[in-house]
């Protein structure tokens, strides 16, 4: 058999093979985004609490009310800054409840003013994902800053407590975004 004729045989019985084999499945579509589900009347109420413990958590911040801080927040609370820590690197700083109380009783800020904050609700879990916008009193013509973050909240005996704060990316928009909150 010539070598010509080989080759021929042996291309038409890899077609033959491959065309036996089972075809791969295709990729999936991409199904349009599902709505979150409306909150229960029971979780918009907790939804409720909790955007307004986060409020008046904020204005003791600004206000340096240690002593009422003291009372929300645990021993192992844990704050975490962020600067490397939101691009893939070691956190700026993580503070305890001692030395986060100890900054804040320094009363650095003008001003934390919430902006779009979504809570997600899971019994007596609370997570929290917003931003807040402060300008702090070593630069008070400075430039307004943003800071994007997740905090976790439980409720226990009966009162919320603020477990911890992480610094972590935000959307690069401005425009207020929709809200599981509302």
């Amino acid at each position: 058999m010539s070598a010509r004729l080989m080759f021929v045989l042996l291309l038409l019985s890899i077609t033959s093979v491959s065309a036996q084999q089972p075809k791969p499945a295709a990729a999936p579509a991409r199904s349009a985004a599902v709505p979150l589900p409306t909150p229960t009347a029971a979780e918009a109420v907790t939804i409720a609490e909790v955007l307004a413990f986060e409020k008046e958590m904020e204005v003791a911040v600004v206000n340096g009310d240690v002593k009422y801080l003291a009372t929300i927040i645990p021993a192992d609370f844990r704050f975490t800054h962020g600067d490397g820590w939101v691009s893939g690197g070691e956190p700026l700083h993580v503070d305890t409840k001692e030395t986060w109380l100890a900054a804040v009783a320094k009363q650095p800020y003008l001003n934390r003013d919430l902006g779009p904050v979504a809570v997600e609700v899971h019994g007596d879990i609370a997570i929290t994902y917003g931003r807040y916008k402060m300008h702090q009193k070593s630069s008070p013509t400075g430039q307004e800053t943003s800071v994007w973050f997740e905090r976790v909240y439980a409720k226990r005996n009966g009162r919320w407590m603020y477990l911890s704060h992480r610094t972590v990316h935000g959307p690069l928009r401005e425009e207020p975004q929709k809200s599981t909150s509302k």
